[in-house]
């Protein structure tokens, strides 16, 4: 077995859907992000407050590679813009690596994410026009990133279920 990696950007359901898809084919969870807060211990954003960026991006990249180099077996959660940095994007297709792209549309993306705006600092300021521009330029700056991805599922108007059992079909 190898290890999935699950990506693409915020409010596709990568933490939602790895949690389902941990619980049917019974391997760990693991969120990068998390990883990081552990080993910096700090928040994300206080990381980025602290310092920086380019010192997150590293730290990023550091734990990332750790996480692929673990003899364990685990489904890995990427935040948003993991892929876009670093060169982690070629680490997508890895030997030993699934990795997935989840991927959503604009509309999806700003439903889910405009009701709970203030948890992503990325958004939290800005209005409905600006949020829906925001996204749809983020989107088109990460497509090629996104797409190194081995495969994709389209998350738009399906269940957690669904989805999951869409990367399960595939795995198998």
């Amino acid at each position: 077995m190898k290890k999935i990696i699950l990506l693409g950007y915020m409010g596709c359901g990568k933490s939602t859907i790895a949690n389902k898809l941990s619980q049917i084919i019974q391997i760990p969870f693991v969120d990068l992000d998390r990883k990081i807060e552990e080993k910096a211990n700090l928040s994300i954003n206080a990381i980025f407050e602290k310092h920086g960026e380019i010192y997150f991006r590293k730290l990023e990249h550091q734990v990332f590679v750790d996480l692929l180099s673990s003899p364990e077996i685990f489904i890995i959660g990427l935040g948003g813009g993991t892929p876009c940095y670093a060169n982690n994007h070629e680490l997508l297709n890895d030997e030993g690596v699934f990795s997935v792209y989840l991927k959503a549309s604009i509309d999806t993306l700003f439903n889910r994410l405009s009701t709970n705006k203030s948890k992503r600092p990325l958004i939290a300021g800005k209005s409905n026009v600006e949020m829906k521009e925001f996204i749809a330029t983020h989107l088109f700056e990460r497509s090629f990133y996104y797409n190194q991805a081995q495969y994709k599922v389209v998350v738009d108007d399906k269940t957690i279920d669904v989805v999951a059992n869409d990367i399960v079909a595939i795995l198998t």
